[in-house]
This record gives structure tokens, C-alpha cells and sequence, in this order.
């Protein structure tokens, strides 16, 4: 028999989601600052668009992802919430470090700190979130969730490009870095830990008993890989708007940091949001819906991507990134619920660490890698514009993901019937 969720008030469930939402947010405050300050970072230190994408993207990715799948193990048997709450605290006084970085190397050793702590942020979260929510709701709250993704690409725009143009980019890093350490001791004293939601006399699950079921949810995999794919363009177009803006439509930092808060901040935390709504309300009868969200979603953004990185005007270049930054996120959300669907509830962790293992490494590892690289090679022949050239190479990878999530579809159902016939939800 299956352990009943606990009766938490639903203003309860509230708090803890917002809780968790604003870790999220410090998460990509802390990961974005690096962003909006990387062109200064790059006048400062002599840096090339290759080493620019080692420092947001791969350097970064490597330690996040080869973490997070030994705390999520962590996260399956112990406290989530006090997991979290470290993983806070030590992702944002790494942030604080980067600021008194000397050279590239420090400031490289910095933001695998930063990594290393935010790899114990999210599987353990998405734990905690679907223990609080049954499963009707779950594509929603882990959508709102998502939406701190957005929270902090707002704040770390805004703020970062002020700061760096006010007093420069290592005091951004220290303002920007602290308050995160704060919020941990407050989020540790202020949430519960939730009862996990499973079978009576149930341990939990080795990586092995893990990856033996995932192996029979073909599923699994080919969102996994589909959601790198979408956040490959994400992550290699993003990490480098700010050097897009600068060097293309001549805007200041500051000036990049008030345009980009909006587009990228609010219209990514409306899509992300709209994404769960969608998710649920279309998936109510069939599951699949979630992963066509994903599709729709895609492959509407894909092209307004490409119309951003060609545009002539600054406004025109906006105007399309602001439709694709509606659309592009609402992936995410029913993503993560649907990993959940076909998987035993203490798996739920190790699963989110898996599916985060693929989206980082395709996506925020090679990513920004590539596109530094298409745009030193085409610098040579282009000059300034080979960074929109590299944009527009980059925005296209993203039809892989579409093409995956297209299986996963026809896949969903029968490993759907799996999960239901194991007796295990």
C-alpha cells in the first residue's frame, strides 16, 4: 500500500513552492551575473569567445553534472531540505569568491565552485515539489518553479549591468553573491522536509535498481537527450547575447542589462509557467500533451532565434528574441513532471539528476563552447558579425530536440503502462 501524502494546507504548498522558486532564482542570478559581465571580464582579461564559453558553459556543466547524480543519491535517502539549503550557501559565497579572481584560471576554479554547489539545488527541490503536489498539478508547480529560471535572468541582468557599469564587475559579483548565503540560513528553519510519498516497507533505490528501470523507459532517454538539444540553443545563444548586443547594435552594459531584464526575465517566466498550464490542462486525459507542448513550443521559437541573430535593428532583434523567449522555456516544466510519471516516487531525484546530467552537458556544456568557436572561426572573415553568424548556426541544432521529442511521444504511452503495471506509483 502506498504511503498517503500529508495534509499540508494549500497556502502551505504555496510557501514552500515560492521558497524553493526563489533558490532557483539565486541559482541563475549567481550563473548569469557571469553573462552580463563577460564582456568586461573579456576587455579586462584578454579572453577569446572560446575561453568565454568554457567559463559559462563547459567548465561549468562538468562539475554540475558529475555531482549532482551522487547528491541526488543523497537527496533519495536524506534531508532535501537541508541538502538545498548547503547547496545554496556554498553556490552563492563561490559567486562572492569569483570577484577577487586575479586571472582566468582563478576565476575558472571560482565558477566550478559555483557548480559544484548548484548541482545540490534542483533534483532535490523537484523531489520535494512532487511530494507537496499530487500528480494532476505536479506540471504546473514544477513549472512555477522553473519560472525562477527567469526570476534570476531578470535580476541578474538588470542588477549586473548596473553594477558592473557603476563600480565594476567584481563588486557585482559581490553583491549579487551574499544575500544567497542569507537565504539559505532563512529557507533551513522555514520549510519542512516532506513525507516521501511511496510504498509501506519501500528503501530507496540504488543508482544500479535506477538506471535498470530508466533502461526499460525509452521515454526517459529521448526527452533527456531532446531537452539538451533545446537547451543547447537556450544556453548558446543566451550566454552570449549580451556580447550580441554590444558588439552588433552598440548598447552599453547597462543598457543590455534594462533590455534583456524584460525579454529574457518576464517573457521566459510567462512561457515557462504557460508550459505547465498547458501541460496539465491538455494532458488532463492524455500524457502525451505534455511532451507536444514541448514540440509546439520549439519549434516555434527555433525560428524567431534565427531572426534575432540576422536582424538589422537593434528594436527588430528584440522584438524576435522577446516571441522566442515566450516560447523556447515552456519545455521544461512538463519535461520534468513527465520523467516523474514513469518512474517510482523515490526515484524522483536520481531521475531530475539524470535528466539535468543530459540538458547541462549538451546544452550548457557544449553549447556556449560551440558558439564561441563558430564565431573566432568566422571572425577572421566577418569581424564583428560572426557572432550573429555563430547565433544563427547555433539556433538550428535545436531541430535535433524536436525530432526526439517526436519519438518520445509515440514512446510515452507504453512506458506510461510500465510504470502503472509495476505496481510502484
Amino acid at each position: 500500500m502506498i504511503q498517503e501524502r500529508e495534509n499540508y494546507s494549500a497556502s502551505y504548498r504555496r510557501f514552500v513552492l515560492v521558497m524553493l522558486t526563489i533558490v532557483y532564482a539565486f541559482n541563475f542570478i549567481d550563473r548569469q551575473i557571469l553573462v552580463i559581465l563577460q564582456e568586461a571580464i573579456k576587455a579586462d582579461m584578454g579572453l577569446s569567445d572560446v575561453q568565454l564559453g568554457l567559463l559559462s558553459g563547459f567548465s561549468f556543466a562538468v562539475i554540475y553534472v558529475t555531482a549532482g547524480i551522487p547528491i541526488a543519491y543523497w537527496a533519495d535517502r536524506g534531508n532535501r531540505r537541508n541538502i538545498v539549503a548547503l547547496s545554496l550557501s556554498v553556490w552563492s559565497g563561490m559567486t562572492a569568491i569569483s570577484g577577487l579572481a586575479q586571472n582566468y584560471l582563478q576565476l575558472l576554479l571560482a565558477r566550478i565552485g559555483v557548480g559544484l554547489g548548484e548541482a545540490g539545488g534542483s533534483p532535490p527541490s523537484h523531489s520535494m515539489i512532487s511530494d507537496y503536489y499530487p500528480e494532476e498539478h505536479r506540471g504546473k508547480a514544477l513549472s512555477f518553479y522553473s519560472t525562477g529560471i527567469y526570476v534570476g535572468i531578470l535580476v541578474g541582468y538588470l542588477f549586473g549591468g548596473i553594477l558592473a557599469q557603476s563600480f565594476g564587475w567584481r563588486v557585482a559579483f559581490f553583491v549579487v553573491g551574499i544575500p544567497g548565503v542569507l537565504f539559505a540560513i532563512l529557507l533551513r528553519f522555514t520549510i519542512k522536509e516532506p513525507v516521501r510519498e511511496h510504498k509501506a516497507g519501500d528503501r530507496s533505490p540504488s543508482l544500479a535498481e535506477t538506471l535498470s528501470v530508466l533502461k526499460q523507459r525509452p521515454s526517459f532517454w529521448l526527452i533527456a537527450v531532446a531537452t539538451g538539444f533545446l537547451a543547447f540553443v537556450q544556453y548558446g545563444v543566451g550566454n552570449f547575447l549580451p556580447s550580441f548586443l554590444i558588439r552588433m547594435h552598440g548598447m552599453s552594459i547597462s543598457e543590455v542589462g534594462a533590455v534583456l531584464a524584460p525579454v529574457a526575465g518576464i517573457m521566459g517566466g510567462i512561457g515557462t509557467f504557460l508550459g505547465g498550464y498547458f501541460a496539465d490542462r491538455f494532458g488532463r486525459n492524455d500524457k502525451r500533451w505534455y511532451l507536444r507542448v514541448a514540440l509546439i513550443s520549439g519549434a516555434l521559437a527555433i525560428p524567431m532565434y534565427m531572426g534575432f541573430s540576422v536582424a538589422d535593428s537593434a528594436l527588430l532583434s528584440v522584438a524576435f528574441l522577446a516571441i522566442a523567449n515566450l516560447f523556447m522555456p515552456m519545455y521544461l516544466g512538463p519535461c520534468i513532471a513527465t520523467c516523474h510519471m514513469v518512474v517510482p516516487p523515490r526515484m524522483r531525484a536520481l531521475s531530475s539528476a539524470i535528466l539535468f546530467f543530459a540538458l547541462n552537458i549538451i546544452g550548457l556544456g557544449v553549447g556556449p563552447v560551440f558558439t564561441g568557436f563558430i564565431s573566432d572561426s568566422l571572425a577572421s572573415s566577418y569581424g564583428e558579425r560572426s557572432i550573429g553568424y555563430a547565433l544563427l548556426i547555433t539556433a538550428q541544432v535545436g531541430i535535433v530536440g524536436l525530432l526526439l521529442f517526436f519519438l518520445a511521444i509515440r514512446r510515452l504511452t507504453g512506458d506510461l503502462e510500465k510504470q502503472a503495471n509495476s505496481g510502484a506509483a
